[in-house]
């Protein structure tokens, strides 16, 4: 893919102006209704125990992967 200078200052233009829209929406609406640190606390806490449970289940089928060929 080649890139010509024409396209790399239309996406840096099309980046600059997405960051000044939503710096411009910041300082007009502070409170946009973002969500709240407990929010993402529960939810890193929920992925994190989905993750473990599903390691935890991997690695006992991995362990007894042998004896259960017969099942």
């Amino acid at each position: 893919m080649k890139y010509t200078a024409a396209r790399i200052y239309r996406a840096v233009l099309t980046v600059t102006t997405r960051l000044e829209k939503g710096l411009a929406e910041l300082q007009r609406r502070p409170d946009r209704g973002d969500i709240s640190i407990t929010t993402v606390i529960i939810w890193v806490a929920a992925v994190t125990g989905a993750l473990v449970i599903a390691g935890t289940i991997a690695a006992v089928i991995a362990k007894y992967n042998g004896n259960l060929n017969g099942i």
